[in-house]
C-alpha cells in the first residue's frame, strides 16, 4: 500500500484528485506539515504533495527544513511531464510542491507515477 499524504492551502483539493483516480494499492490522507513529515520519516506514509499559490515556497517549507532538499521537489507552477516524476520518484524524492492552479494536472501525474512504482 502506498500512502500519499497532501498538505497546504489545496490540501483537500489534491487529496479528491488524488482519490478521484481509483488507483489500487493507493491511500491519501490530508495532513498538516508537521505531521507529514514525522509519518514520512517514520514509515508511515511514502510521498507528500504539498500546494500554495505559487508552488514554491510555502508548500514544501517545513518538509525541506525537516526532510531535507535531497528528499524534496518543487515544480512551482510548471508541469512537469511522465517521465520528469519518474525520474524524480527513481532518484528517491518523496515530498512535492506544486500551485494550487496545477492541482488536476501534477497530483494525478505523481499518485500515478508512485503507485506505477509500488505495483
Amino acid at each position: 500500500m502506498t500512502k500519499i499524504l497532501t498538505g497546504g492551502v489545496g490540501k483537500n483539493e489534491a487529496a479528491d484528485a488524488v482519490k478521484a483516480l481509483g488507483l489500487d494499492g493507493v491511500d491519501v490522507a490530508v495532513s498538516s506539515d508537521m505531521d507529514a513529515a514525522m509519518k514520512l520519516r517514520s514509515g508511515q506514509a511514502d510521498y507528500y504533495l504539498g500546494t500554495c499559490h505559487t508552488g514554491a515556497g510555502a508548500s514544501l517549507g517545513v518538509l525541506v527544513g525537516l526532510m531535507g532538499q535531497p528528499a524534496c521537489h518543487t515544480f512551482g507552477r510548471s508541469v512537469p511531464t511522465e517521465e520528469e516524476v519518474e525520474g524524480l520518484l527513481a532518484d528517491g524524492k518523496k515530498v512535492f510542491g506544486f500551485s494550487m492552479d496545477q492541482i488536476d494536472t501534477v497530483a494525478p501525474l505523481i499518485a500515478r507515477a508512485a503507485a506505477r512504482r509500488a505495483a
